[in-house]
């Protein structure tokens, strides 16, 4: 039974007679953006964080590129869409002037924490600030590139290295010691490729068997976790292993997916207004 079934059967048996009181559909999109394959209940769960991570690291090993400079942002630009997805922040609402995704502000929606601890840690970040900043604001606030001494203290540290060891925990990777020269440091290669070839079939699958040729028709994990990847310089690691003409395709399309208008397509989906407000600031910087 494919997703859009189960979800139409749901609607049906529930009707009109269950509609979510005002301020609770927000609550059900949340939900419902969580729903990944039908036999995800068999996966491991994973963050957005984790699976750009898991994308990037070389798989024998155990890091990133030493020249990627982009994945640091990318993983913070993660943790905004991830809290988003799970009900903790919004952007703020539009008004009368109509202001564009990078002048919103990012507001508290609930301080519950989620039990991971680099989200709770920025939403306890996002809970003291005031005034509240925005989304690109705050990807330079938790990355560290700001110049105001006052506002280092929102710096998010070893953010990698943390990532690295939620997935150690869940068997994803392994850990050693590699001695590079003049240091040693500690790697961590995959230890699990299954969990690692189905990330890349889910992100292949939602470019070539299952593209849907809007933006606001696609899985809202699925395409948080297209742009995130694409930030992070490591989306190339996903077509990898394509045949010639599929990769042109899934290239092609990914342009034509990242290069739709962020303003155009988060007033067609409120729930996907993070998304394209961490897009937006990755294309201006």
């Amino acid at each position: 039974m494919t997703t859009l079934t189960r979800r139409a059967r749901r609607a049906e048996a529930g009707g009109s007679s269950h509609k979510q009181p005002d301020g609770e559909e927000d609550g059900a999109a949340d939900r419902d953006l969580n729903e990944e394959e039908p036999d995800d209940s068999k996966d491991i769960r994973l963050t957005l964080m984790e699976e750009v991570l898991l994308l990037g690291l070389k798989d024998k090993e155990g890091y990133t590129s030493f020249w990627n400079d982009c994945i640091s942002s990318g993983l913070r630009g993660g943790i905004l869409i991830e809290l988003a997805l799970r009900g903790r922040i919004q952007l703020e609402p539009l008004s009368l002037r109509r202001k564009r995704l990078l002048e919103r502000k990012v507001l508290l929606k609930s301080d519950v924490p989620t039990g991971d601890v680099l989200l709770d840690e920025t939403l306890r970040h996002i809970k003291a600030t005031e005034p509240a900043e925005t989304v690109q604001t705050w990807i330079e606030l938790l990355t560290g590139e700001t110049w105001n001494p006052f506002k280092l203290q929102y710096q998010l540290r070893n953010v990698r290295e943390r990532l690295a060891k939620a997935l150690v925990e869940k068997g994803i990777l392994g850990t050693e010691k590699q001695n590079f020269l003049l240091f040693d440091m500690t790697t961590h290669p995959v230890s699990n490729a299954a969990e690692k070839q189905r990330l890349l079939r889910r992100l292949q699958d939602s470019l070539l068997e299952r593209w849907v040729n809007e933006p606001r028709r696609m899985e809202r994990r699925t395409l948080a976790l297209l742009v995130l990847a694409h930030s992070s310089d490591v989306l190339e690691n996903v077509f990898a292993s394509l045949a010639d003409d599929k990769y042109d395709l899934a290239v092609n399309r990914t342009k034509d997916l990242l290069e739709v208008d962020p303003e155009a397509e988060a007033a067609k989906a409120k729930g996907a207004e993070m998304i394209w407000a961490v897009l937006a600031a990755f294309n201006k910087s």
